[in-house]
């Protein structure tokens, strides 16, 4: 791992870069939104200090594997969007991008964009040979985002006591987005 593990991602429409400490009062709004985190975690509102745990974990996840989740940022406005990224905390069944966005942020194809210059990192830079996403059954609008990256369903299991749907892509499935490039390591 590099001394320096942060890299930031540019797609048409998101910046995606490290957290910083400035991020925390947008973060842990969204983290309290019970509509957003519905499906997340134990489904219930993130607390603050829970939320900042959270947000740190992401840098220490940067810092002992090299990958992580990104704060996903609108690039023409600077406005907050959510998370998008990549974690593989001990015990996860393999590499898993996910996305968690504000409500305002819903409908717009960021998951889908940010998801897939995620994966393209995961195969292109980390060379990870598979990834995966851990979907609750409910949520229709993640399993569609899975789709669009080229995910499929490969099988249903129990996470952290939650039941989850697995869908799964190969690093030879996915096509490059040729606008999405890497700015900095």
């Amino acid at each position: 791992m590099s001394e320096h593990p942060f890299v930031t991602i540019e797609t048409p429409r998101l910046r995606l870069r490290p957290f910083t400490t400035s991020d925390f009062e947008a973060f842990a709004r969204m983290s309290a939104d019970p509509e957003v985190i519905r499906y997340l975690g134990n489904g219930l509102p993130i607390a603050r200090i829970n939320a900042w745990f959270e947000m740190a974990a992401f840098v220490g996840h940067w810092h002992l594997l090299g990958f992580g989740e990104w704060l996903a940022e609108d690039k023409a406005t600077g406005a907050f969007v959510g998370r998008i990224g990549l974690q593989r905390p001990e015990g996860w069944p393999a590499t898993e991008v996910g996305w968690m966005l504000t409500r305002e942020h819903w409908g717009k194809g960021y998951a889908t964009e940010g998801g897939r210059a995620a994966l393209e990192y995961a195969f292109g830079h980390l060379r990870i040979k598979r990834v995966i996403s851990m979907i609750h059954p409910e949520n229709v609008a993640s399993i569609r985002v899975a789709e669009r990256l080229g995910e499929s369903f490969e099988r249903r299991m129990t996470v952290n006591s939650r039941d989850r749907l697995i869908y799964s892509i190969e690093a030879n499935e996915i096509l490059p987005d040729p606008e999405a490039r890497s700015i900095g390591v």
